[in-house]
């Protein structure tokens, strides 16, 4: 049983007497924003959302060594609960911004004498009191100083509020605020998503607080350490449904045209684990025998055309095997997974309210891919690990992220294994995670698993931790862990860990101190070391070993592996074992330790070779050299070797599919398909490239059936654009513009990218501004698939380097999206003069 939080009669009284007044309030703020809004336009120290037609903020000037200069919160208050309540409005007011309006109340423990309460607050237009930006009370036998002053600071996003007196030790106090804030489209707080269905225009009103976004929805002290219950209330439009973490136990229509939906207490939990969603969404839902309500949300549309049941399906064996697996049941009375039409990520683990990109949920019986149907377990079994590793115990600051991500990226394989144990998914993670990780890992400007507390402050910081080497790395150095000390002694370790720890906060070493007990306690286990010194060596610095093993004399040394020691960054400072040979042969040679002729010794086999995962690490190297090359007067020589290897594939799978009518019956031959089609047909291999085009004009000549295999279509879209001209590009883009299923959408999407028209590449990246046509979720990845063209390249780069400010404006702060960027933009450079070009313009800007 996880620990529960009580609160005394008083507290629970005061509290009480607050959600009934702050709900009062909040109707009577709402009805009239526009008069609040004007009020308090000019007034010195109020905070505003981000628009340039609502007021500026005022802040203090910057001094250093003040508390509120330290981008941690001080220790001197401890939150315990929340009572909010939001009105999100989902159409423009008469400066046609949309908006959001609230209040908070949050009971809060004194720890430490203090005169100052700092809590964060972003881009909120914060109502005052008496000139100030909150109200304070006292609970029970406290009485709350006064307020001398407050106000905000912008840099370390804080509204400071100092009092005349200090708090006392053990006491406990309410701070009240109301505000308005903004309901942007920039895909993080609390924000805005559009979509059209039926003609008609609709908007949602949803949220993103990872890592530090709660703050833009309500002042809160928003670090995951600090843990709170909180009861939440939605005001929303008649005609729409409200969603939250907690179970929705009251709706009541008020005596205006809205509903007001009360939300059950959350259990205690980090403020970047809420979620908030008001939409016009319908559901499906299912039961499980200890009465777990789970449910599958998106559009009315999707949710008819079935889209949702194969989620549905999923998740509850998925849930069980966690509740097996982790020996702890699941701690919350509902699973609510929603798919969004605008989301930055491609999920998120809200504790009772998972949110996912429309490809990473929705699965279409008939039109979706058997990559598609994978996605969509893979990333429901990585969010459901969360609700136990990351929201149950949570880390206590972000620079233990990759314990958080790196485990849900390993026992994603375990839950995915167990919902489709046809799969074979357990070994996918040699493809997905370990070889991609290498190949990240073997670069100079790599950084370890595991870093100091002080290393990572900002938000800006905290967002650069949610790379691949958090996710993958962390993976595969879990699953080494796991796999030396057993999987059954894994799990008991963290079983024991989870119960220890449940609703609790912890560093990464606590794990290793119930893994280290586990070891203990079964006898028949031996390590060489303790648990802490085996995994401080794989955490604690970058990169990883090259074994050398000098047969002659039985003498190994090793040393750090690095593909290229002299980095832009040092100058400016199934069968699985037949994939890992090659995978080291390319890795070991791109390094110059072994010849490169001997790395493609290793693909001399490959026409004899009929498996998936050897196929895709050979490919997957090759790519490099293709890379590298095919800009290059060896690409001809290069394409026909391929073209040789790939040829037997091809008619392989043309004789096994009756001349491409059947769908292989193997999970991984159904990509190995792909894979021959794909690469046969961009190496010249008679008969694909006619096969491809009929494919195509058929669906041209009666767009409203699409005669080309779901398995198929990636493939088959991009090298018929590629074959073709205007009339085939023109014709993928109305086909986008009209798919209602997401994963159709970014097929034809990715697929536009392959053009080898430039004007057509230059004026799809002129779409990417364009909001309208190419959602801002998707316009750093589509400029990424036309850097994949070789043709498209040097247009993305001039493009972006064009561009570089606005660009870095809109996605530098993402976690992954800038970064992604350029690497992807930069993958063909291979040049010295490219590699200073660079390093130059990076520099510059």
């Amino acid at each position: 049983m996880g620990k529960v939080y009580y609160v005394s009669q008083n507290v629970g009284l005061g509290l009480l007497v607050l959600a009934v007044s702050a709900l009062a309030t909040i109707i009577a703020l709402s009805i009239a924003y526009d008069k609040e809004k004007a009020k308090n336009q000019g007034k010195p120290g109020d905070g505003a959302a981000d628009s340039t037609s609502m007021p500026t903020p005022s802040t203090t000037q910057f001094t250093p060594k003040e508390p509120w200069d330290y981008y941690r919160l001080p220790g001197s208050l401890v939150p315990v609960s929340y009572d909010v309540t939001l009105w999100p409005r989902l159409e423009p007011n008469k400066d046609g911004l949309y908006i959001f309006t609230g209040n908070s109340s949050v009971v809060f423990r004194c720890v430490e004498e203090t005169d100052l309460i700092i809590i964060h607050s972003n881009k909120l237009n914060l109502t005052t009191f008496n000139g100030h930006h909150a109200k304070l009370s006292g609970l029970g036998e406290a009485t709350a100083p006064t307020i001398k002053k407050s106000w905000l600071v912008v840099k370390t996003e804080y509204l400071v509020v100092q009092l005349s007196n200090r708090l006392a030790v053990g006491a406990t106090y309410v701070l009240h605020t109301e505000f308005l804030g903004e309901l942007a489209d920039n895909l993080e707080g609390f924000y805005r998503s559009e979509y059209v269905e039926d003609g008609v225009k609709k908007v949602v009103a949803t949220s993103q607080m990872q890592a530090t976004y709660a703050r833009k929805t309500f002042p809160c002290f928003d670090e995951p350490a600090m843990k709170a219950l909180f009861n939440i209330i939605i005001i929303h439009n008649q005609g729409t449904v409200a969603l939250s973490n907690g179970r929705e136990i009251d709706s009541v229509i008020e005596g205006v045209p809205v509903k007001v939906t009360t939300f059950e207490p959350t259990e205690r939990m980090s403020t970047y684990l809420l979620a908030f969603i008001v939409s016009d969404f319908v559901s499906i839902q299912s039961n499980q025998n200890n009465n777990l309500l789970i449910r599958i949300w998106a559009r009315k549309k999707a949710i008819d055309d079935r889209q949702g049941e194969y989620a549905l399906n999923v998740t509850g064996p998925i849930l069980q095997f966690y509740e097996r697996y982790y020996n702890a049941a699941y701690p919350l009375s509902k699973s609510d997974q929603v798919a969004l039409p605008d989301f930055n990520a491609g999920a998120m683990e809200n504790w009772g309210l998972v949110t996912y990109r429309e490809t990473a949920l929705l699965y279409d019986p008939v039109l979706s891919s058997t990559g598609n149907k994978e996605r969509v377990t893979s990333v429901i079994s990585h969010e459901l690990a969360h609700m136990w590793f990351g929201n149950l115990v949570t880390l206590k600051w972000w620079n233990d992220l990759w314990l958080n991500e790196g485990f849900a990226s390993y026992v994603e394989y375990l839950g995915a294994d167990y919902a489709e144990p046809t799969w074979n998914m357990k070994d996918q993670i040699v493809l997905y995670d370990m070889q991609k990780v290498f190949a990240v890992d073997a670069l100079a400007s790599s950084h370890p698993l595991s870093r100091k507390e002080d290393e990572v402050n900002e938000p800006a910081q905290i967002s650069e931790m949610f790379n691949t080497i958090s996710y993958s790395k962390g993976a595969v150095v879990l699953r080494m862990l796991s796999e030396f000390i057993t999987e059954p002694v894994f799990a008991r370790g963290l079983s024991a860990y989870l119960n220890t720890f449940a609703f609790g906060n912890t560093v990464y070493t606590d794990l290793w101190d119930h893994l280290q007990q586990a070891v203990e306690n079964t006898p028949e286990i031996f390590i060489p070391d303790s648990v802490h010194n085996i995994m401080n060596r794989w955490t604690l610095q970058m990169g990883f070993p090259v074994v050398t093993i000098d047969t002659r004399t039985g003498r190994i040394t090793q040393k750090h592996f690095l593909l290229d020691p002299d980095s832009c960054q040092e100058m400016a400072g199934s069968p699985t074992i037949r994939a890992q040979i090659i995978d080291d042969a390319f890795n070991l040679a791109r390094a110059k330790i072994i010849n490169t002729t001997l790395a493609l010794r290793t693909t001399k086999y490959l026409s004899k070779e009929r498996d998936y995962i050897p196929w895709e690490s050979a490919l997957r190297n090759l790519d490099y050299y293709i890379l590298m090359f095919d800009r290059t007067e060896v690409y001809g020589a290069l394409q026909a070797y391929l073209k040789k290897q790939i040829q037997p594939l091809f008619e392989h799978f043309k004789t096994i599919t009756a001349n491409w009518t059947k769908i292989p019956q193997g999970h991984t031959d159904q990509y190995n398909q792909i894979n021959a089609i794909g690469i046969a047909c961009s190496m010249g291999v008679k008969g694909c490239r006619e096969l491809i085009k009929s494919w195509y004009r058929q669906w041209m000549e009666n767009p409203v059936h699409n005669p080309i295999l779901a398995n198929l279509k990636s493939t088959v879209y991009c090298s018929a654009i590629a074959f073709g001209g205007v009339e085939e590009w023109d014709f993928a883009w109305t086909m986008f513009q009209n798919a209602t299923l997401a994963s159709e959408a970014s097929r034809l999407r990715s697929a536009m990218a392959c053009t080898k028209v430039p004007w057509l590449l230059n004026r799809y990246l002129e779409y990417t501004l364009d909001p309208t046509k190419i959602r801002k979720q998707d316009a750093t990845s589509t400029v990424q698939y036309i850097a994949r063209n070789v043709v498209g390249m040097p247009l993305a780069w001039n493009f972006v380097r064009a561009r570089w400010s606005y660009i870095f404006q809109q996605y530098g702060k993402g976690s992954f999206s800038f970064s992604n960027l350029i690497s992807g933009i930069t993958r063909r450079f291979s040049t010295e003069f490219e590699l200073q070009e660079v390093c130059k313009h990076t520099q510059q800007h």
